[in-house]
């Protein structure tokens, strides 16, 4: 079995791995670079494959001997290369379940690139026939509590209008346990697209929960942080038009619930953002 932990949306990979692991399944972990991330995924016992998922050669040699996979890609430029490696080579492996991390809203008509590129991955795993389960998840805790620990430490800058603005949220590990659900049991039936939704919260609330104040910032001024702090024009473009989505439903009239299928898969409630904070602040 691999983890792609490569992707490290909120850290999903790593915290799969130790789930698996923890029920004595063999885990392969796929990194991009040997750095201080690969490092703690050879400590809780995972073999770690090093290279590009892109490459068809490195990651048919990464899935020889697999059956089920996780399937979850950075943000940054490469998504649709990499799902289509991926998906070939899988299928060639004969893989019997994939469990890939996507967005909340995303489609072909989708409002950012990214999420229109997430759709196109879906649809690439499917044709595949690899027995897909995609995770269409809200923005992540552990992401936004990253930006809430930049600047002074006082503010959590964002262009989402005022603070009523509703932003619907997730915590990484709860992506973790729906995933090692899926995987632990890859006969266990499931919908082609899973929505996973943990905490639906104004933005105003969020920034206090993590200990801010709420500050909404121009557009363009949010942009130009992004580019600096992230140095990818890819995450800046896509986190730019995500506030903006937010920024336009504004209080969301009722659109954005939490999910049942995170305990139902994962086995626990979903982890509230209060709750999250908490554990941070230990």
């Amino acid at each position: 079995m691999t983890g792609a932990a490569g992707g490290l949306q909120g850290s999903t990979g790593r915290h799969l791995t130790a789930l698996l692991l923890g029920r004595g399944i063999p885990v392969r972990a796929f990194v991009h670079t040997e750095d201080d991330r690969a490092a703690p995924l050879r400590a809780l016992g995972a073999e770690v494959v090093v290279g590009d998922l892109r490459d068809i050669a490195i990651t048919r040699a990464a899935l020889d001997g697999v059956r089920r996979a996780y399937f979850t890609y950075p943000v940054i430029d490469g998504l649709v290369d990499a799902a289509g490696a991926f998906a070939v080579a899988a299928r060639e492996a004969g893989l019997q379940r994939v469990v890939s991390v996507s967005q909340l809203a995303a489609g072909p008509q989708a409002l950012t690139p990214r999420m229109r590129q997430h759709w196109v991955a879906e649809q690439v795993l499917d044709w595949a026939d690899i027995g897909a389960v995609h995770l269409r998840a809200a923005v992540f805790h552990e992401n936004l509590a990253l930006i809430a620990d930049t600047g002074d430490g006082t503010r959590l800058p964002l262009p989402m209008g005022p603070e009523t603005t509703v932003l619907p949220l997730i915590a990484a590990v709860d992506v973790a346990r729906v995933a090692a659900g899926l995987l632990a049991a890859a006969d266990r039936p499931a919908e082609p697209v899973l929505l996973l939704t943990g905490d639906v919260l104004p933005i105003g609330e969020a920034a206090r929960l993590l200990g801010r104040t709420y500050t909404d910032i121009a557009p363009p001024q949010w942009h130009q942080w992004a580019l600096d702090f992230y140095g990818s024009a890819h995450a800046a473009e896509h986190l730019s038009k995500l506030w903006e989505i937010f920024r336009l439903l504004g209080e969301g009239t009722g659109l954005y619930q939490v999910t049942p299928d995170i305990e139902k898969y994962g086995g626990h409630p979903p982890t509230s953002l209060a709750q999250f904070a908490a554990h941070r602040s230990r």
